[in-house]
């Protein structure tokens, strides 16, 4: 379902995320990021960047979708895919405190990176090789 990055199973992700993207705060940096998780009841969530003046603050797109999944009820294991979208010409993958942020609710994480053009699909355990998570303590 989640192998093809054009596969239409992904197109509810990627409207959220591109609708996200769409109200991302990016004041200094000018780039907009838009991302979308989908969880394991069916729950399409979005998230964008949101830019700070003190910029330790900032908070990237996939940590915000990942902090409103959690809100509404998300667990560790019950991430089913994810998108990252914006409209650079090279796809952009999630930062390693993304990384790590996203295999703490799912090892085996399907990633579409994508801009208008572009899709390309990774999984998490490719991005995060190694990765320390809560399993390591079950």
């Amino acid at each position: 379902m989640f192998d093809d990055p054009r596969s239409a199973a992904w197109t509810p992700l990627l409207e959220a995320a591109w609708k996200a993207r769409g109200n991302a705060h990016a004041p200094y940096s000018h780039f907009q990021v838009g991302a979308a998780l989908l969880t394991a009841t069916g729950e399409v969530v979005g998230g964008c960047n949101v830019e700070n003046a003190a910029y330790p603050v900032t908070l990237c797109a996939e940590r915000g979708a990942l902090s409103a999944a959690v809100a509404a009820g998300l667990r560790p294991g019950g991430l089913v895919a994810a998108v990252v979208v914006t409209e650079a010409p090279r796809l952009t993958p999630p930062c390693g405190a993304c990384r790590q942020a996203l295999a703490e609710f799912a090892e085996r994480l399907p990633i579409l990176l994508a801009n208008r053009e572009t899709r390309e699909l990774h999984r998490i355990e490719d991005l995060l090789p190694h990765s320390f998570t809560g399993s390591h303590f079950r």
